[in-house]
């Protein structure tokens, strides 16, 4: 899956101008699930070139808030991260980090979304459980 979704690219970008500024590109957006990658590059790295863990948690939190977004009940307006926790399982040196969310339980008040981020050899490098408020 390498083929860009300019919608969902746009999306992001203007619900999130921080998305535009770390490079993130939409690969697909759906109620089932939302991918979107960032590549590596030097200036999101921390010493020894592996890509910063913030950067990853950037890019999990705003896949993830897209899929909350796609999966909200009738009537909601929105959603707020309440609640995140990362697993960071190995480093990333090159290529792209590419996320995918998936909603594990869309409720009236909450909704759960858990992201997996890989890198191009399909590795894990970290897996997010969020919890996102309804608005």
């Amino acid at each position: 899956m390498s083929e860009l979704d300019e919608a969902g690219t746009a999306l992001f970008h203007q619900t999130m101008p921080f998305t535009k500024r770390l490079g993130v590109e939409v690969l697909r957006h759906a109620k089932d699930a939302v991918v979107s990658r960032l590549a590596w590059e030097d200036s999101l790295c921390t010493l020894g070139g592996v890509l910063h863990g913030g950067v990853l948690m950037s890019l999990a939190d705003a896949t993830a808030a897209v899929c909350a977004f796609l999966n909200l009940p009738e009537g909601a307006q929105g959603t707020t991260t309440i609640e995140s926790k990362t697993n960071f399982l190995r480093g990333l040196r090159e290529g792209y980090a590419t996320a995918t969310s998936k909603p594990l339980q869309a409720g009236r008040r909450v909704i759960v979304v858990e992201t997996e981020i890989h890198d191009d050899a399909g590795r894990l490098v970290a897996k997010v459980t969020q919890s996102q408020a309804v608005l």
